[in-house]
């Protein structure tokens, strides 16, 4: 890719901030005893080296504390980098946190003509587009109330519709645009895809990742500080779920007895491997390894599978009463498959133990896995359910069909 004329280039780019550590606490400072304070490096991403032409969309997917948003703020100018170059072309509107740059006390107008100006627009420019940011904000009831009485969805409409007032060269966009309705995320979608079409060049930053796959046909991965992919989206999200793995179950829910505890949980996939991607049609093998504690006569073992979005997508369970006790310490495998006849899209894929003869659960349930499915491009909605199509019968413009 030529290096002329890019809207944006980033060279060996790090961020480095100092940590404070063993802080004097307040029975220290009682005891009139002095303590030294330690101090250490933390990089919070490193060696970041890319580059966007004007129009491209990247996305940008990661854990939390992956270095994501600092990755963002440096492209915004709010903080620089300590090591490497950051070049950004052109008028950038950052959207990077809800209400920045609004001041409490003024109106919604009010911010409106100051945030304009900050963009670089004149008054009659402002003038000219007032009624257009209102009414994308669909807050024309609230325009003339000072902002520090909005409710965050109010902010964020309002901030996203300011931003893109300028018609920015560059658009940065983070999780914000979460905090806003499903009506309002399709509305920003769609500005944003009409503002690239006129050669804006946008960089996203969120964990919606099938509004990333929609949005943004590169996507980089950041993972512990570092860039782990910069390609398309389909292999970078595939990757980003491999490198969630499976989760520690520290927040699962606590259930109401323990007569078993869960050894292992594994999705495996057509190879016979745990895996965390999937082709759409490919059979999904959930595997469930317990152990039990105390003597249990029936179990009721059951799976779901629910939409990034939180649908429910599907949920099934077995009665197994009468099957025979489980001793305690006598380990077993709770075994189902089913095929993953679903759009392209992230699920998580949950597993349950009961007793079959009361809904008392037997063990700690253990945390969702979280998988992709790959699917076909032409699908959308809550499952795929393999339609056929064909021209039933074709005539000429002057026959009966």
């Amino acid at each position: 890719m030529s290096t002329e004329g890019a809207a944006m280039r980033l060279v060996g780019v790090g961020k480095r901030y100092v940590k404070y550590e063993d802080a004097p606490m307040l029975v220290t400072r009682l005891a009139g005893l002095r303590t030294r304070t330690r101090r250490s490096s933390l990089w919070a991403i490193r060696n970041v080296d890319f580059e966007l032409q004007r129009g491209d969309v990247l996305g940008v997917i990661g854990r939390n504390g992956s270095g994501k948003s600092t990755l963002l703020r440096m492209l915004a100018g709010v903080t620089a980098p300590t090591e490497g170059t950051v070049m950004v072309r052109g008028r950038v509107a950052p959207l990077i946190s809800v209400g920045v740059g609004f001041h409490p006390e003024l109106t919604g107008r009010e911010n409106v003509y100051v945030n304009g100006t900050i963009l670089g627009l004149s008054r009659q420019e402002v003038d000219r587009r007032f009624d257009e940011v209102v009414d994308f904000a669909e807050i024309p009831a609230f325009i003339d109330t000072p902002v520090k009485f909005y409710s965050s969805g109010m902010f964020v409409r309002l901030g996203f519709a300011v931003a893109v007032l300028a018609e920015p060269d560059v658009l940065l966009v983070d999780e914000v645009l979460a905090v806003g309705d499903i009506a309002f995320q399709l509305k920003c979608y769609d500005r944003m895809q009409q503002i690239r079409d006129r050669g804006t060049t946008i960089v996203v930053v969120s964990h919606n990742l099938n509004a990333v796959r929609l949005l943004c046909p590169r996507v980089m991965v950041v993972h512990d500080g570092a860039v782990r992919f910069d390609g398309a989206a389909e292999e970078a999200l595939a990757l980003y779920h491999d490198l969630l793995g499976p989760q520690p179950d520290e927040a699962a829910t606590i259930d109401e007895e323990r007569a078993a505890e869960v050894e292992e949980f594994l999705l495996l996939g057509a190879d016979g491997s745990d895996s965390s991607t999937f082709s759409s049609g490919e059979e999904v093998r959930i595997r469930l390894s317990v152990r039990f504690l105390e003597p249990v006569n029936g179990v009721v073992f059951g799976i779901s599978l629910v939409s990034e979005e939180g649908v429910p997508v599907y949920s099934d369970s077995t009665n197994w009463e009468g099957t025979g006790t489980f001793s305690t310490g006598q380990r077993a495998v709770f075994e189902a498959g089913f095929r993953l006849s679903v759009p392209t899209g992230s699920y998580t894929v949950g597993v349950g133990l009961r007793r079959a003869d009361r809904p008392v659960s037997l063990a700690r349930t253990p945390r969702p896995r979280m998988i992709y499915v790959a699917g076909r491009h032409t699908v959308n909605g809550a499952a795929d359910l393999g339609a056929r199509f064909r021209v039933a019968d074709h005539a000429g413009p002057d026959e009966a069909v």
